[in-house]
């Protein structure tokens, strides 16, 4: 589910080859986020955690250095990157990793790589660009919202509430946006949360259901978002 963020975003603007350096290079920088949130959280292991996380982190220096020289814009994404990464090392550090806040800056994070990818493939900052990160980082709250209520917080009935109330709202985004069709990829998750939302599923099955959502989120979007 990581890449469909960039995937979105490179459909939407056009593939090109700088797209393959730069997907690894972000994937890689998602990678070092564990380790070095790990090693925040807990004291054992630290010094191997930090190693396994400077790594990653070298591996996508590596990568996006051409990218960077051939689109020098891409930079700016660091600014947000840093700051909602500095909100998980503060969540991390007090051991509250699954607040809502602490999920909602991961989602951004790696949804940002929609704009990003659109960026790389030709695109302009804009109101698109936005509204491409947007949809995907609603897109994926959603799934924050709906693995609460069939897991964790399955027998707090407000939580089943809150996640149907997150998709409904959902639904009216896209309208708010001025892209009506882009509603549709909100549907499944959205029928997905009144008919399971509150009771007991297994694991895999969820798993099964968060991939089809986000594969018919990605084809609908490239379908769908507006040029």
């Amino acid at each position: 589910m990581v890449s469909v963020p960039f995937l979105t975003g490179m459909a939407v603007a056009a593939p090109q080859w700088i797209h393959a350096p730069l997907f690894i290079g972000w994937l890689l920088l998602y990678l070092a986020s564990y380790p070095l949130l790990q090693a925040v959280k807990r004291a054992s292991n630290r010094a191997y955690m930090m190693k396994w996380g400077a790594g990653y982190a070298l591996g996508a220096l590596a990568c996006l250095i051409v990218p960077l020289i051939d689109c020098p814009q891409l930079t700016y994404f660091g600014i947000p990157l840093v700051a909602l990464l500095a909100v998980n090392v503060w969540h991390s550090k007090r051991k509250t990793e699954r607040a809502l806040l602490n999920d909602l800056c991961a989602i951004v994070s790696f949804s940002l790589a929609a704009a990003a990818a659109y960026l790389a493939g030709g695109g302009e900052w804009g109101a698109k660009m936005a509204a491409l990160a947007a949809f995907n980082s609603i897109y994926f709250m959603g799934t924050a919202f709906f693995v609460k209520a069939v897991f964790r917080e399955r027998q707090n009935p407000r939580w089943t509430a809150y996640a149907r109330i997150y998709h409904l709202s959902a639904l009216i985004v896209p309208l708010a946006l001025g892209s009506p069709l882009m509603t549709i990829p909100f549907v499944f998750p959205a029928l997905r949360a009144f008919v399971y939302a509150g009771k007991a599923m297994r694991p895999a099955k969820v798993g099964i259901m968060e991939i089809v959502g986000a594969l018919q989120f990605l084809i609908l979007t490239v379908l769908l978002f507006p040029r």
